[in-house]
């Protein structure tokens, strides 16, 4: 079992301590209106990626491609990121956390699965107790950035209120896979991206509270290995 140490934060008061996790779930078109979820539906068709039989969809990946490092490495140039916040069942309850859906674009052309296990999946190494934010987890907003050669502009911008709620979208994955249990880790979609999909190796993002005034933030660079 893959093992990740965090920084748990409910109350006030933070604790550090690792977990193992299991089971990895990227769940892909999760918006909540239809019309932002046919956007990025032609977002990606625009890059060769068919659309998928059915919305929202789970693709299951490697909890090995799971990291907190700030460097990874990505077999060619074709790869880029997806600010997304997480959701973490422990033994005691759930917690939030953003990470990166990295993608291997020209994989996913042909196969969304495959393109899934293809590059690692940077994610903060902070979380936030869930019922800390449930009250207004509409207000959450989400981040990213890249670096486009004259240094770090918006890519990804928006309230998690784009997304289907956590209540939501794990109910709909227990209908299919049956409960959902600790050490499973769950990425809960993305938002469009600014000036369309494209790689770059410098990639940051954040999920803000404004609400309780904190931010979870993360930032990792991309080497792009020879292909």
């Amino acid at each position: 079992m893959h093992s990740i140490t965090f920084e748990f934060h409910a109350n006030g008061r933070g604790e550090t301590r690792a977990i193992g996790i299991a089971n990895l779930v990227i769940a892909g078109w999760t918006g909540r209106d239809m019309h932002k979820v046919q956007e990025h539906i032609e977002e990606l068709a625009a890059i060769g990626v068919a659309p998928p039989a059915t919305v929202p969809c789970f693709y299951r990946a490697s909890t090995l491609l799971l990291t907190t490092d700030s460097a990874m490495d990505c077999l060619g140039a074709e790869s880029s990121g997806e600010a997304e916040f997480f959701l973490l069942r422990t033994d005691d309850g759930w917690w939030v956390g953003t990470g990166s859906d990295h993608t291997d674009r020209k994989v996913e052309a042909y196969s969304i699965t495959v393109s899934k296990q293809m590059c690692p999946k940077p994610i903060a190494a902070t979380l936030w107790r869930l019922d800390d934010v449930a009250p207004h987890w509409d207000q959450l907003q989400i981040l990213s950035e890249v670096d486009d050669g004259n240094g770090f502009t918006t890519y990804q911008q928006g309230s998690v209120a784009a997304m289907r709620a956590p209540a939501d979208l794990i109910a709909r994955y227990e209908a299919i896979n049956g409960p959902i249990t600790p050490g499973t880790l769950m990425f809960g979609g993305t938002l469009p991206v600014h000036g369309g999909i494209r790689a770059r190796e410098k990639f940051r993002q954040s999920l803000h509270d404004p609400v309780l005034g904190r931010t979870i933030s993360h930032s990792y660079t991309t080497r792009w290995l020879p292909n």
